[in-house]
């Protein structure tokens, strides 16, 4: 079973995530910034990382240098709901930093799971494989 760390500081939300990955049988755990998302992967490494942009203290963008730097496989997906000023969308950044993908908020639970799916190079489910 794959390891999935939620890195975001919005509890709801993470919650959320981790019950759309844990009902898809994935193991998670979480962190609500930053710093304790990076001690924990360095602690256990995962199989993959969600990780917000935008948070009070370690920024996702923040993560995504430090992970790529020290750890340069692992797959990374950014998520944002744009910028705290409305000024557009950090995800095209968080992917020129080494982000694997991103994904804009709100997203649907099938794009997040075949996200997922694609970055741990498991098969999609049938029902995105139509044409």
């Amino acid at each position: 079973m794959a390891r999935i760390l939620i890195i975001d500081d919005d509890q709801r939300f993470r919650g959320a995530l981790r019950e759309m990955l844990q009902d898809a049988g994935y193991e998670v755990i979480e962190a609500r910034d930053g710093r304790p998302g990076l001690d924990l992967f360095r602690a256990k490494p995962t199989d993959l990382v969600i990780t917000d942009i935008i948070m009070p203290d370690v920024e996702g963008i923040e993560v995504i240098v430090e992970l790529r730097s020290e750890f340069p496989d692992v797959p990374i997906l950014a998520i944002s709901g744009g910028s705290l000023k409305g000024f557009g969308s950090y995800l095209p950044s968080a992917e020129a930093l080494g982000a694997t993908r991103s994904l804009d908020k709100p997203f649907r639970q099938q794009v997040l799971l075949d996200t997922v799916r694609e970055l741990l190079s498991e098969p999609l489910s049938p029902a995105s494989q139509t044409p």
